[in-house]
């Protein structure tokens, strides 16, 4: 099992982060363009605890596959929880917190997942999975910078 966790101040109130991240549409904004993300279906309205979104991505080398996850959890204007139910991964378990600070917001990530293909999962973690995701999580902290601002705080 792996751990990725990420913070990120934002110069915004709460109610416009939590609006911002609480719209499914919006994952397509802070996903880099090379993933191919298109959602198939699930994005149509605001998160809700048992909403299950559909959507396609292309991690590598062109090869499209689908991803299946669901909100979990929610808790207005504070966090909510994504799970993937089918996809890439062997286990995925996405904690997004926010948090009011002074001027701003403090957006938390804590992703637990588990990489499939046993030994060659573990093989390809250090030189393939970690790197994507680390650029993937970096793509959208600078899209959120270039939406709201750089946190001066």
């Amino acid at each position: 099992m792996y751990t990725l966790h990420k913070k990120q101040n934002l110069p915004v109130s709460l109610q416009e982060a939590w609006d911002f991240i609480s719209t499914p549409k919006n994952l397509a904004v802070i996903t880099p363009p090379s993933m191919g993300f298109v959602t198939l279906s699930g994005d149509d309205r605001k998160m809700f605890a048992g909403q299950i979104i559909h959507y396609t991505i292309t991690p590598l080398l062109g090869y499209k596959m689908e991803w299946v996850t669901e909100i979990t959890h929610v808790q207005d204007k504070q966090f909510f929880v994504d799970e993937q139910r089918y996809g890439p991964y062997k286990f995925w378990h996405h904690k997004h917190f926010l948090k009011e600070i002074p001027g701003g917001v403090e957006m938390e990530d804590i992703v637990h997942y588990k990489i499939p293909m046993g030994i060659l999962g573990k093989m390809a973690h250090p030189i393939l999975v970690k790197p994507k995701l680390e650029k993937i999580f970096e793509y959208r902290r600078n899209k959120l910078i270039e939406l709201f601002g750089e946190f001066k705080g």
